[in-house]
């Protein structure tokens, strides 16, 4: 059943797409895409784009509408300039070079580290991050393509978003600090499991977060960012993972999308915790971390060009 609020913005978007000689948006989900991109857009991420909305979809919303002095509901209304959002879809041909990324990847993090990259272990997991995406919506905008065997030259629908480059990421180590930021602060509510962004007290950019759990919590205090690495490698030590000790039995983990800490690390000065990206997009939100602060790959690249080492991070 259409939510009445959903309903009377299918009428009011279908008028303006009438005048603006534009195809209306024909059901709920279409709505729903378009709004998640929008705010996807503004970098108030909504988390991945689905089409069914949500817990983070009404955040992200909430944070846009407090960023633009709008009424904070958390509810879509005329407000929203959806219409900026067109077409809601675009098209994507794989390509060859693409499947650089793609390859076998084991199970054993003993396998794992005698690999010198962790690619994605499909063309649909490689599909999905970069266009910020949940693999059944992309499942359902191209019933006619099987999903685990896309190949290149094959041509598929996607959320038009801005895409998560893979190729012009970086190359490993230290990213440079960017002394013009180092005024703006990070909060992060691991409650709301929410990071936000501000600059002289004013919120510029949200994103869900996976923060840590109840046997290994994210340290609430204030902090910095101590200093941000690219494509990092990952000590994977379950006793430091576990109980924050280190030991002698662990696996170093070459760098790759499908690195624990994805293809960025934020250190905070304090040992071992950081802000992140992820080998698990799909569960932010979603599961808990091992103290740190998880972030979608697509979202910790594009927040990392707008804050710096020296930065304060509060957590609450």
């Amino acid at each position: 059943m259409i939510r009445p609020f959903v309903f009377l913005i299918l009428f009011a978007f279908a008028a303006r797409a009438q005048e603006a000689a534009r195809p209306g948006l024909v059901n709920e989900r279409e709505v729903m895409t378009q709004l998640q991109i929008f705010l996807d857009q503004q970098l108030f991420g909504p988390g991945k784009i689905d089409g069914l909305g949500g817990e983070f979809t009404t955040k992200a919303l909430w944070c846009y509408q407090r960023a633009h002095g709008l009424p904070a509901t958390g509810r879509l209304d005329e407000n929203i300039p959806l219409d900026s959002v067109f077409p809601v879809y675009t098209e994507y041909t794989i390509r060859d070079e693409d499947l650089k990324f793609v390859g076998d990847l084991p199970v054993a993090n003993s396998a794992k580290a005698k690999l010198k990259y962790l690619p994605y272990d499909c063309v649909l997991e490689f599909l999905t991050e970069r266009f910020h995406c949940d693999p059944n919506l992309l499942a359902k905008l191209n019933p006619t393509h099987d999903m685990m065997k896309l190949q290149p030259g094959d041509i598929v629908r996607v959320p038009n978003v801005e895409p998560f480059k893979i190729e012009e990421l970086p190359k490993a180590g230290p990213v440079k600090s960017k002394p013009e930021y180092t005024h703006r602060t990070i909060k992060i509510s691991r409650k709301h499991r929410l990071l936000e962004l501000s600059d002289g007290g004013a919120l510029i950019a949200s994103v869900p977060i996976t923060p840590g759990s109840d046997q290994t919590p994210t340290p609430a205090g204030e902090w910095k960012i101590a200093g941000i690495a690219a494509q990092p490698n990952f000590r994977w030590d379950e006793g430091v993972l576990n109980h924050g000790v280190r030991t002698e039995e662990f696996w170093l983990l070459p760098p790759g999308p499908n690195n624990p800490v994805g293809v960025l690390w934020c250190q905070l000065n304090k040992p071992g915790i950081g802000i992140h990206g992820t080998n698990s997009p799909q569960t932010i939100g979603r599961s808990a971390s091992h103290g740190c602060m998880r972030v979608a790959n697509w979202d910790v690249v594009r927040l990392e060009k707008m804050i710096s080492a020296g930065m304060k991070v509060t957590i609450e």
